[in-house]
């Protein structure tokens, strides 16, 4: 973030990465809005983005990039931000992304260090994108769950932003490539408190259980959960495949919000009134730590 005046400061942001579906068109929506995704995170609102593009154009045709493009465009469009430029270099693998350039009042900063004990959790998207993913590489993912979990990844964190700033928030953070408990452990330590995660709670892709019971899980989704287990305090009753689902490696996953008591209805009423049908209450914030998550049933 980079505060030009009192009133008004930019945020700048980049993520790319190589494809996670086959259909390009869909692959280009879900890098464009996993990239401006960290605007939306912070309470911002996008203005301009830029193209980056790692193309193999003597093995692949021109047509594969063209639809990325389109696919990244349409998100771009949607988010209400332009397309000012952006740069292509021939490449080996396909990457795609975005740089993009947001803009937010320095007072309104949303970061992952203001929860504090008596806050609510909510989270505006279900989990389960990596496992599901890794069940399509090997393929044993049936053509519902890819569906689901594309749907997922490309919609934008736009709706629940522009709640969480009018209802008004404590912290916030988007749930990338760390999973639910990595990134909702970074939240505790730089908030100094203990969160309570509840499983039951806990919204995930209904294909995303079966696979992860069939040990479809990726190696980032162990490298999480190991990274995490030494700060957890997890009920014995909860198997260890729920364990992998909420550290599960996310791509263009939704927001983990912690909010007031008193205005956590009213966020999750809003947020289900403007479309986004899959946000959950999963758990508060108990008390004062160095950064703590007990996981209950």
């Amino acid at each position: 973030m980079y505060k030009i005046r009192d009133d008004l400061a930019l945020i700048q942001t980049l993520d790319f990465f190589t494809p996670i579906v086959n259909d390009p068109y869909r692959f280009g929506q879900i890098a464009a809005v996993n990239a401006l995704s960290d605007v939306y995170a912070m309470g911002g609102r996008p203005l301009t983005a830029m193209n980056i593009v790692c193309f193999p154009k003597k093995t692949m045709d021109k047509s594969v990039l063209k639809e990325i493009l389109k696919g990244g465009l349409e998100k771009i469009h949607e988010a209400g931000a332009l397309l000012v430029g952006g740069h292509s270099v021939d490449d080996l693998e396909l990457k795609y992304g975005l740089s993009v350039t947001g803009i937010i009042h320095p007072d309104k900063v949303m970061t992952n260090a203001g929860a504090r004990p008596g806050d609510q959790l909510i989270l505006t998207k279900p989990v389960g994108t990596g496992i599901i993913a890794t069940a399509l590489k090997r393929g044993a993912a049936s053509k519902e769950a890819e569906e689901a979990m594309i749907a997922i990844m490309c919609e934008l964190n736009k709706k629940a932003a522009e709640v969480m700033e009018e209802v008004g928030a404590q912290a916030c953070t988007d749930i990338t490539g760390f999973g639910l408990l990595g990134h909702a452990l970074e939240m505790a330590k730089a908030s100094q408190c203990t969160m309570t995660l509840k499983t039951s709670q806990v919204p995930f892709i209904p294909y995303a259980l079966e696979y992860a019971q069939m040990g479809l899980v990726p190696g980032g989704t162990h490298a999480n959960r190991n990274y995490c287990q030494k700060s957890l305090n997890v009920d014995p009753s909860i198997p260890a495949f729920l364990l992998d689902i909420l550290s599960d490696a996310q791509t263009s996953g939704g927001l983990l919000i912690a909010i007031r008591t008193e205005k956590a209805q009213l966020l999750l009423d809003r947020l289900k009134e403007r479309g986004v049908v899959e946000v959950a209450w999963i758990g508060e914030i108990t008390a004062s730590s160095l950064g703590m998550i007990e996981v209950l049933p």
